[in-house]
């Protein structure tokens, strides 16, 4: 199918890179015995949209089991989705074939959280760098070489390294090896899938920087899926906070953590820690009950309303609207009046 060309979003904003406009992502739920004639689905994206500006950072936020990395595979069409719109520059990817999605490849890669697994153990990483180059590119063999090796000392690795096996590698390097690869083919985008989740704190600044690092060097756009708050707030300029599919909050990192609006993104934040003892004593933590609920049967109205600590008969009768109460702060709660106000805190 050919590609459509369609400004995404705001017509005259011609700086955004990635657009998703009311994404949805169900799985079917396969095993055991059902009597019903409808069949079950996992609801693990339910109507999200957001946009990533060039050059910038936004983080994507939330639980373990709330869509955040299904998001990231559906716009790389790693997963394809139920319903929906995804624009890459522009373009609506939406509905391309395979050979078209093949042709964008180059512009959009990813980091994976399991930074051993995502490495072929019987391949050396001269291999693993250069196979995105063998596959999508005309380049010689000692062209690929010398770009491997460049890649490698990029990402803070040794050059001679290239013949060395994943099991021979921290986690630290592994995952710098991860990052290699993805700009094995100079993209534009990337999704960064937890990168830092499986590595030690000391390690997690170290890649965190790397990626900053390359990013003002190479003008990467990356869209930063993670649980860690605290780390998201570092790298990212803007930060969507996601609970059961749903994106409840948007905002810049900073305002987000000056005026968190949507209880959930409030309870997030008083679990972050605070250097200070006596600032950390002051302040008020908001402890949620419960466990997320299953993706199969969502709560109705608001999705939030079962673990919320306001929430009232509206929350459980009528979903809230996701609207911009200030310039650039969108957030979905019936308790955020138009002013951008919560009557929460």
């Amino acid at each position: 199918m050919p590609s459509t060309k369609i400004m995404a979003g705001n017509e005259n904003n011609s700086n955004v890179l990635v657009a998703v406009k009311e994404l949805k992502k169900y799985f079917p739920l396969r095993g055991g015995l059902t009597f019903s004639k409808r069949k079950k689905v996992v609801k693990a994206v339910d109507g999200v949209s957001f946009e990533v500006k060039k050059g910038e950072t936004l983080g994507l936020v939330g639980e373990s089991g709330s869509g955040k990395s299904t998001i990231g595979r559906c716009i790389l069409r790693l997963y394809e989705p139920t319903s929906g719109k995804i624009y890459f520059d522009k373009i609506e990817i939406t509905n391309l074939d395979q050979e078209s999605i093949r042709k964008l490849r180059p512009k959009m890669q990813m980091i994976f959280q399991d930074s051993y697994n995502s490495l072929n153990p019987r391949h050396n990483i001269g291999y693993i760098i250069s196979e995105p180059m063998i596959i999508h590119t005309s380049m010689g063999s000692r062209e690929i070489k010398e770009r491997v090796k460049e890649l490698l000392e990029l990402v803070g690795l040794k050059a001679r390294y290239v013949n060395r096996f994943p099991h021979e590698f921290s986690g630290g390097q592994r995952q710098r090896i991860n990052i290699a690869r993805a700009l094995a083919l100079n993209p534009d985008f990337i999704v960064c899938d937890e990168p830092i989740s499986a590595l030690d704190v000391s390690i997690q600044a170290q890649v965190v920087n790397l990626l900053q690092e390359l990013q003002e060097k190479l003008g990467l756009t990356y869209l930063f899926i993670a649980h860690d708050l605290s780390m998201v707030q570092h790298i990212s300029n803007r930060i969507a906070v996601i609970y059961l599919g749903k994106i409840v909050e948007t905002t810049t990192s900073e305002e987000l953590f000056r005026n968190p609006l949507h209880p959930y993104t409030q309870a997030l934040i008083s679990a972050v820690p605070i250097p200070s003892p006596r600032e950390e004593k002051k302040r008020k933590r908001i402890i949620l009950k419960g466990e997320i609920p299953n993706p199969v049967n969502p709560p109705s109205g608001c999705v939030f309303h079962t673990r919320c600590p306001i929430a009232c008969d509206i929350c459980r009768e009528a979903i809230p609207e996701y609207r911009e109460v200030e310039k650039g702060h969108f957030v979905s709660c019936h308790f955020v009046d138009e002013k951008g106000s919560s009557k929460i805190l």
